[in-house]
């Protein structure tokens, strides 16, 4: 019997862009910086555009080219309740999602068993912990990468970039020895290193999801 496409519901994690003004090019500009610092990261990662607080008109095509000329991928609109706005964005290319919000993914009755690294993680080098949590008992060095469907614990100084709940679990950790990170991340939520209170440099933390925002707390020794 010859199958057929099968159309089925999933979860994806998607970062969303935030316009926070009607000065787009500006915005885009900061995106462009943004992914500079993290260009691997952001390779061809899809984006959601939020345009809540835009009151101007768009030119949709032109904020398409540009969240695409920094190598993301822009696959819709949110925040938008007007009918003229929302066909002018489909017919530049966006699907118009109305109602958004990232969605919490259970995934402990699959979770594998957790993943244990005892050696240094080196620039360049990725670790990825499929469907469960990673702990790295060492540092994270520069240009770096450890990545978990679960939570992660590292014993040592991370230097590169840790991105929790990589499947889309909001309720997934960072806990580290020693924050000097250049990203992190949870269930699709991140901070670059520009984002980080210096309050938080060099110390002990916890980083978590609150209400949909990243949260650090300093964990005492």
């Amino acid at each position: 019997m010859t199958k057929t496409a099968d159309l089925k519901g999933s979860n994806f994690t998607l970062s969303v862009l935030h316009l926070p003004n009607d000065d787009i090019a500006k915005a885009l500009s900061m995106l462009e910086e943004k992914v500079a610092q993290a260009p691997s990261f952001f390779a061809s990662a899809p984006v959601v555009v939020n345009i809540e607080n835009v009151s101007n008109e768009i030119n949709f095509v032109d904020l398409k080219s540009g969240v695409e000329r920094t190598g993301m991928i822009p696959v819709g609109i949110t925040g938008c309740k007007d009918k003229n706005k929302q066909a002018q964005a489909t017919a530049a290319g966006f699907a118009v999602m109305t109602s958004f919000t990232p969605q919490q993914v259970t995934q402990k009755a699959n979770m594998r068993p957790t993943m244990v690294v005892k050696t240094p993680i080196r620039s360049g080098q990725q670790v990825y912990a499929k469907d469960a949590d990673l702990v790295i008992l060492n540092n994270v060095s520069p240009g770096a990468e450890v990545i978990a469907d679960g939570s992660i614990h590292i014993h040592g100084t991370l230097r590169g970039r840790a991105i929790a709940g990589a499947s889309g679990q909001t309720e997934a950790k960072v806990f580290c020895k020693n924050l000097q990170a250049e990203l992190i991340s949870i269930a699709g939520n991140y901070w670059l290193s520009d984002q980080i209170d210096k309050e938080y440099w060099h110390q002990n933390v916890m980083i978590t999801m609150v209400e949909d925002r990243i949260q650090i707390d300093t964990l005492t020794l």
